[in-house]
């Protein structure tokens, strides 16, 4: 976060960009505040490159030009994260994304990586954040480290069918057109602290480092969102902290009492089932510019559900990275995609450091953009990752049950029970069907997707499991 609050205290959230991390033992620290020193410039905000795509001279005949589209090698400014934006949110990109890039100040260029294309995290239809006219279609975020070169192929899906003829059988190629308006979005996701001594990676010391704008030169608009970000924490932590603190069981039991006194059931008040509150990095503390964001805070009635996701941006950054990667994705959300805010109520390094996502305040029920037709009630966890394949640390599964155990007792939510939910619309429900769902459900239980992986969806039992007995049942 750059602004009046940050400079009052002078700390942020200690990062080590691009750079690897010493030793798997360095990889499991969690991240910690760290004093900095003040750097100015454009360069400490971040920034977006759009670039259109254009069709590519296909390979195979069979295919028209414009069912391949992208770019040739080109040099750019620096950038840290990508991905593929088109014009219509609705239109679904049949067919592949790939991306190579050059990490910065080398000659060295990637192989070809995939991109997500079906990336379904989303504000409900109707909303006003869906209905805004902002918001574009998407393939999910990439990391790919410090570059500045890219390359990249959009390729349409060819669809193979048989066709008998009067000479006998024959195959047939047809390919679906590709959305309108594929544009390539390199996000640099803005400096932040240099990492605490002992923690800047074999390649030797961060890039440079960057402190929070000083009042003076932050416009009055984003300070005041500033505040507002900090102000919905205010029962929480003191004003401009980097932190929420942990709490033991006793502290989170009357700190339920206080904040929530006139809403708990008289089984709450004799029995209040609920997980101490686990650590949390707030917003300031990852480094949100709070003057990407709208500015009001939108909220649902309660939470009874959590939704698990990731973010299918790859596991090629180090812990230490986290807050520039979550600063990226905050960016694409915002600047690329067309929501209010990031889509996610937090999120979760493979670490186990747990995040403050969308503002407003994290013992609030904030309304989120993160499960297509449920995002009503409920709340969205994302942990910073691709989990198809790749198994989640222990650190990660730990994190997602402490704080689902918490957030959900707040709202008296058994982490083990059933709970239902209206659809406000989506691809396995209609638009006003009542669901019966797990209270701690994968993205892919409220929408047909692969999300959140099937090696993180598989845990989900035992999350469920950990968050109840935290919880005390």
């Amino acid at each position: 976060m750059r602004g009046l609050l940050a400079s009052s205290i002078g700390v942020t959230c200690a990062v080590a960009l691009a750079l690897p991390l010493t030793s798997p033992a360095m990889a499991a620290r969690p991240v910690s505040p760290a004093a900095v020193r003040p750097v100015t410039g454009a360069e400490a905000l971040g920034g977006t490159q759009s670039l259109p795509l254009a069709p590519l001279a296909s390979r195979d005949r069979t295919l028209a030009p414009v069912a391949e589209q992208g770019l040739p090698r080109r040099d750019v400014r620096h950038f840290s994260l990508v991905g593929v934006i088109w014009d219509d949110p609705d239109t679904v990109l049949h067919g592949r994304v790939q991306v190579r890039t050059r990490a910065s100040g080398t000659d060295t260029w990637s192989g070809w990586q995939d991109l997500e294309t079906h990336n379904d995290d989303a504000a409900d239809p109707g909303t006003a954040e869906r209905a805004s006219g902002r918001v574009h279609g998407a393939t999910a975020p990439l990391w790919v480290g410090d570059s500045d070169g890219v390359e990249v192929r959009v390729r349409a899906e060819a669809d193979h069918r048989t066709e008998d003829t009067a000479r006998g059988s024959r195959t047939a190629a047809t390919t679906a057109p590709l959305p309108t308006g594929l544009r390539l979005e390199l996000v640099d996701p803005g400096e932040s602290a240099p990492a605490p001594a002992g923690q800047e990676g074999a390649a030797g010391a961060p890039r440079r480092a960057v402190a929070p704008r000083s009042a003076p030169t932050a416009p009055p608009d984003e300070v005041l969102a500033e505040m507002d970000a900090s102000a919905a924490n205010a029962d929480l932590a003191d004003p401009g902290a980097t932190e929420i603190p942990a709490l033991d069981r006793q502290q989170t039991e009357q700190e339920l009492f206080a904040l929530r006194a006139g809403e708990l059931t008289g089984q709450q008040r004799v029995k209040p089932y609920i997980g101490p509150r686990p650590r949390i990095v707030t917003r300031h503390g990852w480094g949100a510019d709070e003057g990407l964001r709208e500015r009001k805070f939108v909220y649902t009635k309660k939470v009874k559900a959590a939704f698990v996701h990731h973010t299918a941006s790859g596991n090629g950054y180090s812990c230490t990275q986290a807050p520039s990667l979550i600063r990226g994705i905050y960016r694409y959300h915002v600047k690329s995609m067309g929501w209010r805010d990031i889509g996610y109520n937090f999120l979760v390094d493979k670490c186990g450091n747990i995040y403050e996502g969308r503002a407003g305040g994290v013992a609030k029920p904030v309304l989120g953009a993160h499960t297509l037709g449920f995002n009503s009630n409920s709340m969205g966890i994302a942990v910073l990752g691709s989990f198809g394949s790749k198994k989640p640390p222990a650190a990660v599964t730990k994190a997602v049950a402490r704080l689902a155990a918490w957030k959900l007792g707040l709202h008296g939510a058994n982490p083990k029970g059933k709970t239902y939910l209206k659809s406000g619309g989506g691809n396995l429900y209609p638009k006003g069907k009542k669901v019966r769902l797990n209270v701690i459900s994968g993205h892919r239980d409220g929408f047909a997707t692969e999300c959140p992986g099937w090696q993180l969806y598989r845990k989900l039992g035992s999350t469920r499991t950990t968050a109840a007995r935290l919880q005390g049942r």
